[in-house]
């Protein structure tokens, strides 16, 4: 056996012990399996949301993206290193808030509490389980890629093994073990991206050297504008390049729950910080690494494979073996979480809809009998090897946050927002980016999907809610409670309304 599996191999145990250590804690109520009882701190909340945010993408889309457009992938990077503060910052506190206030335990809820309507979670659901299913899809292709290239394993073998971890520590421990795992994941990940790095810019002669060797292969590859000048002048794709990660992670429900999740709304201040500092150590290796692969392996069939091959030539075994480790814990701990939070919307949100007075132990039980069909269906359509991971992430996340984003700041930005103009935002984003993605919308009018979808679902909020203010103005209960979510104090008890059974032994936690 190799060092390589060996070390791989320790990591997957150290995974399932985390799920089994806390399986006890989570797996009895719907708040715990879901939330983990709203127990977390800002380490925990920040390194989760980043190590599940970034995924497989920045291993295989983001190291595949330097590899082919060198310098214009940094586009894509400058607005992820804000994507985490971002999010915090706009929506994390007062997510907390609100989502105590109407007793919210799943994200797809929370839009359906704000929005008091069957069809916000008939509308919302269907977007979110179509877009993370793409998004776990892109995670599954990933890990069998990137285990079978360092392990010699075959490609469907590899698949198996992958989705066979992620399914055990997911199922024992629900969100708390996703938390953990996502936690100890992004500590890896940096380790593993740092040490990668340096190898690899000590292997072309340092920086100066290896970018004066890339300018013989192709000069534009040093500019931002792509291998050919191609985005040289097209703001409109360019700023969609920017957009797609530095706000599209404000529309992502497996990630927005972690706001949920927080122990008390005050430590989104500190989780920001903790998210920057991640970001400015992970972020921008991958797109250099990707750059640098061309001087070290160049001609490779697979881009998106540039920095597994690069590993394996500037690592000693060992350390190809803590790296690969590293890039299986970016893709599972966006996959556990995907999965996780696909079965939270399919029980909860959906079924719960469906079925009346569903036990705790029954909800559990069908979110996980959720997350392993999707699971086994996600892995048989990546055995057949479906398009590369970066097309399936930036299409799921543009057509989530176009569909997703507007929905979530206003609702706690904005009293006026009603349930139609949310409605209507979800709808014409969801539309708008899809459409513009088949229709190709850079091509034809130098304006990215993304754009499009943003501009379609801000309009839909606003136009659709100032409309509508007469007819169905917001609740008094909710109008309450969204101002006070803008307040910088604790939160009066008499203003809990709505609030699910199971949050009942969380009220004593109400302070800022």
């Amino acid at each position: 056996m190799s060092i390589e599996i060996v070390f791989i191999l320790i990591y997957f145990a150290v995974v399932i012990g985390i799920g089994l250590a806390v399986s006890r804690r989570s797996s009895n109520s719907r708040e715990g399996y879901l939330l983990g009882g709203r127990s977390l701190g800002a380490p925990v909340t920040a390194l989760r949301m980043q190590s599940t945010s970034m995924s497989g993408y920045m291993f295989l889309g983001a190291g595949g993206l330097g590899y082919s457009q060198g310098y214009y992938g940094m586009w894509f990077a400058l607005g992820d290193l804000g994507g985490g503060v971002l999010n915090l910052s706009i929506i994390g506190r007062r997510m907390r808030k609100l989502s105590y206030l109407l007793g919210s335990i799943t994200s797809i809820g929370y839009l359906e509490r704000r929005y008091p309507s069957i069809w916000t979670k008939l509308v919302a659901g269907p977007i979110a389980l179509g877009c993370l299913f793409l998004y776990v899809l892109a995670q599954l292709l990933a890990g069998g890629q990137g285990f079978s290239s360092v392990t010699g394993l075959g490609l469907n073998v590899s698949l198996v093994i992958a989705v066979s971890i992620i399914l055990i520590y997911t199922f024992l421990g629900g969100y708390l073990a996703v938390a953990y795992t996502g936690f100890l994941q992004a500590i890896i990940m940096v380790i593993g991206m740092l040490w990668i790095l340096i190898a690899t810019v000590q292997h072309v002669g340092g920086l100066t050297a290896g970018h004066e060797s890339v300018k013989e292969v192709n000069a534009n590859l040093l500019t931002m504008w792509g291998a050919e000048g191609q985005y040289f002048g097209e703001w409109g794709v360019i700023l969609g390049a920017l957009l797609i990660f530095s706000i599209g992670y404000i529309g992502y429900p497996h990630v927005n729950v972690g706001h949920m999740s927080m122990k008390r709304p005050s430590i989104a201040r500190t989780a920001g910080l903790y998210s920057t500092g991640f970001n400015l150590l992970f972020i921008p290796g991958a797109y250099l690494i990707g750059l640098f692969a061309l001087l070290i392996v160049p001609n490779l069939d697979n881009p998106e494979l540039a920095i597994f091959e690069v590993a394996q030539v500037v690592l000693p075994p060992f350390a190809v073996g803590l790296v690969m480790a590293a890039i299986m814990a970016a893709i599972m701990s966006t996959a556990d979480s995907i999965l996780l939070q696909a079965g939270t919307i399919a029980s909860q949100d959906l079924g719960g809809t469906l079925i009346k007075n569903l036990s705790e132990k029954a909800a559990v039980n069908i979110s996980r009998i959720v997350i392993f069909v999707i699971a086994i269906i996600g892995l048989i359509l990546a055995m057949w090897q479906p398009p590369g991971v970066f097309d399936l992430v930036v299409f799921a996340t543009a057509t989530m946050g176009s569909a997703f984003v507007p929905a979530y700041v206003c609702a706690v930005w904005w009293k006026k927002a009603n349930t139609p103009g949310a409605i209507t935002s979800m709808i014409a984003g969801a539309v708008g980016a899809v459409g513009a993605q088949i229709f190709d919308t850079s091509g034809m009018w130098g304006m990215d999907p993304m754009m499009v979808g943003i501009i379609a679902s801000v309009l839909g909020i606003v136009i659709g809610s100032l409309a509508t203010q007469k007819s169905h103005p917001v609740p008094p209960a909710v109008l309450a409670a969204v101002e006070e979510t803008m307040r910088v104090a604790p939160i009066p008890k008499h203003l809990v309304i709505g609030e699910d059974a199971t949050l009942s032994a969380q009220r004593p936690g109400t302070s800022e």
